[in-house]
């Protein structure tokens, strides 16, 4: 087992997908489907999450959904912006920027977590929304649980006094920079980087400060840092999570990025771990893929009660 890839995870099965205005002027990666109407667009993005969820259960990992059918979520099928789970039993729950996408924190989330997974804390951030401070969870942050660094873009979705709170409540150093794509400043980290356990996925060529330090940095426990183009973070290739199945350490990402990556790339990936490429094509026009799903869990399970007698 790695402290980088849990081996359960949280998903949501959203029944109103749609476009997100309240997000688009800063995602770059966000685009509009014209072609189809809301209620087709909406239907596609349940199927994605249903054949994301099917691939990690024949994967071996731990599955819990949850479904939303209200109507003022458009994006509730990226969990992992709005809470993050932490070894020694410990959640965090973040300010979010759109207020629309603060409505997706749900306590029935977080009960389910307590009551299967032992958790001794909950620190909530949200508070800080009003005052204008937000920390996008694990979107904002890039968490390496090994060398005990979070990797922040700056961004308004990443205020230094929250990351610092988190930083100090939760024993990392933040390491922050600056990137790009095609000179619009990139909103979230984890479109443009994704750390396992014996590699990195980085789009070096889009940061503009700290580049060969944080590659370095990267390196530094053994990993093997496969710098990403920036047509292969367009197609979401940095956007990808490594869990442990039944088998063994996977890299879950969607079928278009998998189908970005080199020859070469995949090689050095699948030396520590087996790709799994899930179709989320219809979830990725709101510019986030299968990273962005995925709510990993880093808890410690709670034993199964006895029978009864």
């Amino acid at each position: 087992m790695s402290v980088q890839a849990p081996s359960a995870v949280v998903l949501i099965r959203p029944h109103h997908f749609a476009p997100n205005s309240q997000t688009a002027s800063d995602n770059v990666f966000q685009t509009i489907d014209e072609g189809r109407s809301a209620r087709e667009v909406a239907d596609a993005a349940r199927a994605d999450a249903d054949r994301l969820a099917d691939a990690l259960e024949g994967a071996g990992v731990t599955v819990h959904v949850f479904d939303d059918l209200e109507e003022t979520r458009p994006d509730s099928v990226f969990p992992n912006n709005w809470f993050s789970t932490h070894a020694g039993g410990r959640i965090a729950v973040y300010p979010m920027y759109a207020p629309n996408r603060r409505l997706e924190r749900r306590t029935d989330v977080l009960e389910l977590l307590k009551h299967r997974y032992r958790v001794q804390e909950i620190i909530d951030y949200s508070g800080l929304e009003p005052d204008g401070l937000f920390l996008e969870g694990t979107g904002a942050m890039v968490l390496d649980n090994l060398n005990r660094t979070a990797y922040v873009v700056r961004s308004h979705r990443a205020d230094p006094i929250v990351l610092e709170r988190f930083c100090t409540a939760f024993g990392y150093e933040p390491m922050v920079f600056d990137a790009e794509l095609h000179g619009v400043p990139i909103y979230h980290t984890n479109v443009m980087m994704c750390i396992g356990t014996e590699f990195a996925l980085v789009g070096l060529d889009a940061m503009t400060t700290r580049r060969d330090e944080i590659a370095e940095r990267l390196a530094e426990q053994g990993r093997e840092v496969i710098a990403l183009t920036a047509s292969q973070l367009e197609d979401f290739a940095g956007n990808a999570i490594e869990l442990h199945g039944r088998d063994g350490r996977v890299l879950a990402l969607s079928e278009r990025a998998a189908a970005s990556l080199t020859p070469s790339q995949v090689e050095i990936i699948e030396r520590s771990a087996r790709l799994l490429p899930v179709d989320v094509s219809t979830i990725e026009l709101e510019g986030g893929s299968v990273r962005c799903m995925i709510a990993g869990i880093h808890l410690d399970k709670r034993p199964a009660a006895p029978p009864a007698t």
